[in-house]
């Protein structure tokens, strides 16, 4: 086997996949990623995915595209739409440090789904409107500190509703399902942003899945207006009630500029928590199955938080929640001997820069330790929040609250996988994961 700077000589270049190529990577890549819903997960589509083991066969695809074209990244062309799938990490790094410009967010599939529900979202947003609103989302999401100005708040508020989690399992016969699991973190989640008065209001995130639900159509769906005007009367009567220890109620305290339309920032708020909560409850499950990343979670209470912390992204690392990191360029731009024209779109396939075996030696196994020894840092193959200026900017505030619940659900509580398949450090884990199927055991410590 060559080394990786062999394996990837052609990195800095664009090859130009030819149309067989092109219809493999639309029909075996991005067709099932479509399927599985890029803004809300569809349930079904996701069973029967993870069961063909779709994402392997995909990742099969891009390595053999990647060494066919000498290790370059490649422009394919799906009907009339320029796209250069990012297969090496260089290239990846290249596009996501060169974010908004000429590498912008505003994606034209990104905008045509999230304007449905937050057409003034700063993922969607350009120029110096998307400055402001960048750094809105930054102060009141305190992106540049590991723990929030109220983490001792959202801390006792994440640690109340894991008690009653606790207790609803134990009412259920000792099982801990993901719709009892769900429905206790969308609890936190509404405490968390809301204010504990929407704690019980399921209606204002049915409303917010509803709406993602029509996003995953993009063009193909007409926006639903009168729901998401629902929805955001309800939003707006959390942030008029500045209930303290909220984000709601930083919002209410907070200036800000004429166009950055705070209310507004607050639905991504609340839809960048559902995969936290997805990563959540398959962490559980394989911390169940891996006895030494189970002791050193429980081993060093001085430290839980932070390998807990590296935990959750090892877990986003196997099994990505964001699919694919979609930039569009802004102007024509020289790459290698290739000039891509402006308009076109830049894809970093997530599910398959974190499992690309020719690069990552713990690409199949769990390894938070990558979190904690440096192994990690300024890898651009890992993207677990995408990356650069345009990184999540509720990344740390994601890491706590995940942190804290996994830490307050496992204090005086084990749990058993009794559901399939089985994760076990002996074998590569799956490229899928239903989550949805997961069922574990809890039994007191």
């Amino acid at each position: 086997m060559n080394d990786s700077g062999d394996r990837l000589a052609g990195e800095g270049r664009i090859r130009c996949a030819s149309l067989p190529e092109s219809l493999k990577v639309a029909g075996i890549v991005l067709v099932p990623l479509m399927m599985q819903g890029v803004l809300q997960r569809r349930p079904w589509a996701v069973s029967l995915l993870a069961r063909l083991d779709v994402d392997r066969w995909g990742n099969r695809v891009l390595r053999r595209l990647r060494r066919r074209h000498g290790g370059s990244s490649v422009l394919v062309n799906l009907l009339g739409r320029r796209m250069v799938v990012l297969l090496s990490p260089g290239d990846v790094h290249r596009v996501l440090e060169g974010s908004p410009q000429p590498f912008t967010l505003d994606n034209r599939e990104k905008h045509a789904s999230l304007s449905q529900f937050e057409p003034h979202g700063v993922l969607i947003s350009t120029g110096p409107v998307r400055e402001a609103r960048r750094a809105y989302n930054e102060e009141i999401l305190d992106t540049a500190h590991p723990v929030h100005r109220l983490g001792e708040t959202i801390g006792a508020v994440v640690r109340e509703e894991a008690g009653v989690l606790l207790g609803n399992a134990r009412a259920a016969g000792g099982v801990v399902t993901w719709p009892l699991f769900a429905e206790s973190f969308w609890r936190t989640v509404r405490r968390v942003v809301l204010g504990d008065a929407a704690r019980d209001d399921v209606e204002v995130t049915g409303e917010l899945s509803r709406l993602r639900a029509d996003a995953n159509w993009s063009y193909l769906r007409r926006p639903r207006p009168r729901v998401r005007e629902a929805m955001m009367r309800r939003i707006r009567t959390y942030v008029g009630q500045g209930q303290a220890g909220c984000l709601a109620a930083l919002v209410a305290a907070t200036p800000a500029g004429p166009d950055v339309d705070p209310v507004g920032q607050m639905t991504q708020w609340l839809f960048a928590f559902d995969g936290a909560g997805t990563a959540s409850f398959r962490l559980m499950a394989l911390l169940a199955t891996h006895p030494e990343q189970e002791r050193r979670a429980d081993a060093d209470r001085t430290g839980q938080l932070d390998y807990l912390r590296a935990c959750v992204l090892d877990c986003l690392r196997l099994w990505p929640t964001t699919l694919v990191v979609l930039r569009d360029g802004t102007e024509p731009i020289r790459w290698g001997t290739v000039t891509v024209p402006a308009g076109t779109a830049f894809a970093a396939p997530s599910s398959f820069l974190h499992r690309d075996e020719e690069l990552l030696p713990y690409a199949h196994r769990f390894a938070p330790e990558i979190w904690l020894d440096g192994t990690a840092d300024d890898n651009w193959s890992l993207i677990p929040f995408s990356g650069g200026p345009g990184v999540c900017p509720g990344r740390n505030l994601v890491l706590l609250v995940t942190s804290v619940l996994l830490a307050e659900l496992r204090r005086e509580h084990r749990f058993t996988l009794r559901s399939r398949p089985a994760l076990t450090p002996q074998r590569p884990l799956p490229y899928m994961l239903n989550h949805g199927a997961i069922r574990l055991g809890l039994a007191p410590r």
